[in-house]
């Protein structure tokens, strides 16, 4: 059994591989960017009106004659003499001569003469030629997590497809002779099953959609054929209970038949002492523990990290913030225990139903406190380190 910190750096030390796709702009979104972006154009290309009002070039004089339009989308040439002034409107071409925009708010109109109210600085309210980027500027780096922002950026560049990073494919496994489908009334002895859906949705959240799910009954030849059917289509595989000790655990030795290598199993932490962690050539595989709240802990600290990190992720761990306790607390058990929290206004509570089984305060958790297996007792008013739960999938 090895400590959390040992089997956060087997992990993190993981090399992983990680492919790059080709994908349009529009489906780009939440993906990692695989590249360095350069501006293809001056933006803007041309020099602008930022609002709406007259364009003339700038002297003392208060009265203009307006003598021509300019609207978005013109690309006319006009040409502007001295105490002449153009209606333009935003985003508009600015004429060369113009070197000021005066806003319509601050202008007296009568027939085709303008009296200025309130003289702006010469050069005002006028966009140049590059003001946001210049061509040849990077403009997005590599790593970049592509949000709707970068997207519209992007667009007005020009810019229609870019390489991000692939996200891995992932299957479920899930076993247990006790464990029935929703729909019909529940057995005696069975239980529904939960963790399938759960795990779907905590990958769903994090932007994986397509996911496969096996089940496999509590045999070694089942567990063996759907643990090789999983791995055909996947490059990290969940497995759901059967890696305990108990006589119809089959996983670890079923993984082992299908050539598996073992990098860790069980953690001296609670919930989830029995997770697994292991890979086939470039595919990996983490067994979980059957509990549900122990499968979705480990999920958060271990799976989750990894995954982050096959889709191009740098900071792929979920962050860390310092809370302070409201309440003292004992940690007898010598290990390091994932605890579920409510986190508000600084001060971290301790939920209860924290057994490995239990799922409903969980829904109710943004944070996990993490106390480490050294620590063996929290007073209220110290601070203490919580796992924030609010900001994965953004």
């Amino acid at each position: 059994m090895i400590p959390v910190t040992q089997a956060i750096h087997i992990i993190d030390s993981t090399v992983v591989s990680q492919r790059i796709k080709k994908v349009k702009i529009a489906k780009s979104l939440g993906f990692i960017l695989a590249e360095d972006i350069f501006a293809p154009i001056n933006m803007p290309s041309f020099r602008q009106s930022a609002m709406d009002g007259y364009a003339l070039k700038w002297s003392d004089s208060t009265t203009y004659t307006v003598t021509e339009e300019s609207k978005a989308g013109d690309a006319k040439h006009i040409a502007i003499h001295p105490l002449e002034a153009v209606r333009i409107f935003t985003g508009a071409k600015v004429p060369d001569d113009a070197d000021t925009v005066v806003m319509q708010e601050h202008v007296t109109k009568r027939d085709n003469s303008i009296t200025i109210t309130k003289m702006p600085n010469k050069g005002s309210n006028v966009r140049p030629v590059g003001e946001q980027v210049s061509t040849g500027d990077l403009v997005l780096t590599k790593g970049l997590k592509l949000n709707e922002a970068a997207i519209g950026f992007l667009a007005g560049l020009g810019i229609q497809r870019v390489a991000v990073f692939k996200t891995p494919k992932v299957s479920i496994l899930v076993t247990g002779n006790e464990l029935q489908k929703q729909g019909k009334p529940l057995k005696e002895g069975a239980i529904y099953e939960s963790n399938a859906v759960m795990l779907k949705m905590a990958l769903q959240r994090f932007g994986l959609t397509q996911v496969k799910v096996f089940y496999a009954k509590d045999t070694l030849k089942a567990t063996k054929k759907n643990i090789k059917r999983a791995l055909e289509h996947s490059d990290v595989l969940l497995i759901s209970g059967g890696i305990s000790v108990g006589d119809y655990d089959f996983v670890k030795e079923a993984l082992g038949k299908n050539d598996v290598d073992e990098l860790f199993y069980k953690i001296n932490q609670k919930p989830g002492k029995p997770l697994w962690f292991g890979k086939k050539d470039q595919q990996f595989v983490f067994a979980l523990p059957g509990n549900p709240a122990s499968a979705l802990s480990c999920f958060y600290v271990y799976v989750l990290p990894l995954l982050k990190k096959c889709s191009g992720y740098s900071d792929y761990h979920l962050p860390r913030i310092q809370a302070k306790s409201d309440t003292d607390f004992k940690n007898n058990s010598g290990k390091t225990l994932f605890l579920k929290a409510s986190l508000q206004d600084g001060i971290v509570s301790v939920l209860p139903s924290q057994q490995s089984s239990m799922l409903n305060t969980f829904a109710s958790s943004n944070v996990l406190l993490m106390v480490a297996e050294h620590v063996e007792t929290i007073k209220k008013q110290d601070l203490v380190s919580c796992i924030n739960l609010e900001c994965y999938g953004n």
